[in-house]
């Protein structure tokens, strides 16, 4: 296993940088197959993420953690801190950063982009998850672009401004294999909002969506969703053995 920053790649503007800071779990020389790219949550980095990740992944997956950038967030009085796009209150309900995120969004396409471009790699042998905000990240840049994804990953997060998201959803990602993940004592966001995401989500993806709830969690995972991540990850992408 090997964790470094990963290489410059092809890319316009914010995903240039995003690219140049992220880090990166290789897979074995040779074998690479498949890549998983993971957003983080709010205040936090691409490391502890890569590493986590790192344990469980098999040696044909490569794992690109990027790094968000420093901004000031409204929810924490305008303190400067790694965040997506900017969050004004815990409750989903209220507004929320619409042109942010749309932006953050194209930025993570760009970087979807340069990894097609890599030898031997395409669209359907990538995975989009995240974390929290950066979940909320993954699922509408996954569900807004044009190139069919292998599955969506969502941890501890929920669906973003769906109203918007309908009228950009593309067809290539709507019903891709998704699996959101949500433990039931979460106080940040709350396992009511991640359920209900679920049911909206099911709405347009009734056969390949799955929600797995775990009781007494809170905002952060744990080893049996952790096991349960490396299972869904071994059958979308075809992979044998053992992570």
């Amino acid at each position: 296993m090997r964790i470094s920053g990963v290489k410059m790649a092809a890319g316009v503007g914010g995903a240039v940088e995003l690219l140049s800071k992220a880090v990166v779990v290789n897979a074995a020389a040779g074998k690479h197959s498949a890549t998983l790219l993971f957003l983080h949550g709010l205040g936090d980095t691409g490391h502890g993420w890569a590493e986590q990740l790192a344990h469980i992944r098999h040696p044909s997956l490569k794992i690109v953690c990027p790094n968000a950038p420093v901004a000031p967030v409204t929810l924490n009085g305008g303190f400067r801190m790694p965040s997506w796009f900017d969050i004004y209150s815990l409750d989903k309900t209220s507004k929320q950063d619409e042109e942010g995120l749309q932006k953050a969004a194209k930025e993570i396409h760009e970087i979807l982009d340069a990894e097609c471009s890599e030898p031997g790699m395409s669209p359907d042998r990538i995975i989009l998850g995240g974390f929290s905000q950066g979940g909320c990240l993954a699922i509408f840049s996954a569900l807004t672009y044009p190139k069919r994804l292998a599955g969506i990953l969502g941890l501890s997060t929920y669906l973003p401004i769906h109203q918007i998201l309908e009228t950009k959803m593309t067809s290539e990602n709507k019903t891709i294999p998704f699996l959101q993940c949500h433990g039931d004592a979460d106080p940040m966001v709350a396992y009511k909002f991640g359920k209900l995401s679920s049911e909206r989500i099911t709405s347009f993806n009734p056969d390949n969506h799955q929600f797995l709830t775990y009781r007494g969690l809170g905002h952060a995972s744990n080893e049996q969703e952790m096991e349960d991540v490396k299972r869904w990850l071994l059958s979308v992408l075809s992979i044998g053995g053992n992570l």
